[in-house]
């Protein structure tokens, strides 16, 4: 059970190498990874959060994962600082003994990181920066957890 909050970019394909490397207790393996999107005119977004405060609340939310769903191996990687368009910024992966198990976590933990986690956000672009208001849909997702 890994829990990363960083700045430094990360590879998906190596990350999911490590965390599947040796694995035989497991039936299912299920990974999401979010990409800073453009929907006109961003060029960047800053993420900030408070070190300590961040990884406890994550590491908090993955153990009722693990709990919830019997999962063998998780990780959430999140990053802050200076995104752009294209760029990483997440990534959830869930191991379980079957495949239900392993999706239901990932999307409890993604809709948690959208809406939960201690992040700000702030996206710059041509008419100026503004920070990035919660969403009623990503709010409505956890209702269903």
């Amino acid at each position: 059970m890994v829990v990363r909050v960083q700045a430094e970019p990360f590879d998906v394909g190596a990350e999911l190498a490590a965390f599947a490397a040796g694995r035989q207790d497991v039936g299912a393996e299920v990974s999401f990874s979010g990409v800073v999107r453009d929907d006109g005119g961003l060029a960047a977004m800053e993420i900030e959060h408070y070190p300590g405060m961040t990884e406890k609340a994550l590491a908090k939310i993955e153990a009722e994962a693990v709990a919830r769903w019997d999962l063998k191996a998780s990780l959430v990687i999140h990053r802050y600082g200076r995104l752009e368009p294209g760029e990483k910024i997440m990534m959830v992966a869930t191991a379980a003994g079957h495949r239900a198990e392993a999706f239901e976590a990932a999307q409890f933990l993604m809709d948690y990181l959208k809406s939960r986690a201690p992040f700000w956000k702030k996206e710059t672009g041509a008419d100026g920066a503004s920070w990035v208001a919660a969403k009623d849909a990503d709010e409505d997702a956890l209702e269903r957890w």
